[in-house]
């Protein structure tokens, strides 16, 4: 009989696309918890950057290659929306901690833009780790 390695309730069974938006969602949660105002965002994780090429050549400029990260305000019916690029940020860590704190990182410095704030005010253990 063949089946499943481990049951889906099982770590084993979540993909690395789930196990990254995961990541996304609990900086969000510790985000919320000092900043109500981000239940009305809507927080995204995303393979890679899917600009046209006129904003892919502007984005990499700014951020010095490849974007981790964007924030779209809101329009045509959407909320403010953050998003997080997983391959960018997976080719930049080595493991899931390294990988947890960029996240975050690029969480931070989003929502920073989104408020208008210095990202050591959104988080002040921005920077520290």
């Amino acid at each position: 009989m063949r089946g499943p390695i481990a049951p889906p309730q099982v770590p084993l069974s979540v993909s690395r696309a789930d196990a990254f938006a995961d990541l996304v969602y609990d900086s969000r949660d510790r985000l919320e918890r000092r900043w109500p105002q981000l239940a009305e965002v809507e927080f995204l994780a995303s393979e890679v950057p899917a600009f046209g090429p006129e904003e892919d050549a502007a984005l990499a400029a700014d951020a010095g290659g490849v974007p981790l990260g964007r924030l779209l305000p809101a329009s045509d019916g959407h909320r403010d929306r953050v998003v997080i690029y997983r391959r960018p940020v997976e080719i930049r860590t080595k493991n899931r901690d390294e990988r947890a704190l960029l996240v975050h990182e690029v969480v931070v410095e989003q929502v920073a833009e989104l408020l208008g704030l210095a990202p050591e005010s959104v988080d002040p253990r921005y920077g520290q780790d």
